[in-house]
């Protein structure tokens, strides 16, 4: 986040809200299961097992998407790196409006399999570095940062920024508000709200792609 422009932290920001939107949006309809946050993912996975088993397949696929779509966005990226934001945006709009689509038909494994998928690919959006990648669905490492820039502005250095990383997770917070609140007040209408939002990700990134 610190390397990345204002502009680029603009649409990194809007990204974050984004995933928060559309992780709230899953978790309202699969009953605690999540849609971006696979640490969460893990810990249930953990727990249907040493419960049993009984619904071990839902943690396990939803984390298998995950990787799925972070592979394909990356490999999209990477075919087209100079627009690499506008062609995972792209991918990431199309997924979710696929997913309404299929929740319409009542084919719900395939919405949510979309869904996971779209957010896999989301986190691929911002770079194509491999070393050090901006996770843009998770906060546990902008919490983490966080909390490093701290301890360096206490320590005397004032060049320390903690706002860069407290503004992403304020970011995923904020859509994950506005996507609760819709969710819970017109249901799975919320996926269309979550394609629009893709869909003006995708245009704003042009602007990135043409400079």
């Amino acid at each position: 986040m610190q390397r990345f422009t204002p502009g680029q932290r603009r649409f990194a920001y809007s990204v974050a809200a984004l995933a928060g939107f559309v992780d709230i949006t899953g978790f309202l309809h699969l009953d605690g299961y999540f849609v971006s946050f696979m640490t969460g993912n893990t810990t249930l996975l953990a727990r249907d097992l040493a419960g049993g088993m009984h619904r071990v397949a839902v943690p396990a696929l939803l984390i298998a998407g995950f990787v799925i779509g972070v592979m394909v966005g990356t490999l999209a990226g990477d075919r087209w790196p100079a627009r690499r934001k506008v062609v995972v945006t792209g991918m990431v709009a199309a997924a979710l409006l696929g997913a309404g689509l299929a929740r319409i038909a009542d084919l719900d494994a395939l919405s949510l399999a979309l869904l996971v998928t779209a957010m896999g690919a989301l986190n691929t959006a911002m770079s194509g570095n491999r070393e050090s990648p901006v996770g843009l669905t998770y906060m546990t490492g902008a919490l983490v940062r966080t909390g490093q820039l701290l301890a360096d502005r206490i320590a005397g250095n004032r060049s320390a920024n903690p706002l860069t990383f407290a503004g992403l997770w304020a970011s995923l917070l904020i859509g994950a508000l506005g996507g609760a609140i819709v969710g819970m007040q017109w249901g799975t209408a919320s996926l269309w709200v979550a394609a629009s939002g893709a869909l003006v990700l995708c245009i704003a990134a042009t602007r990135f792609a043409a400079r």
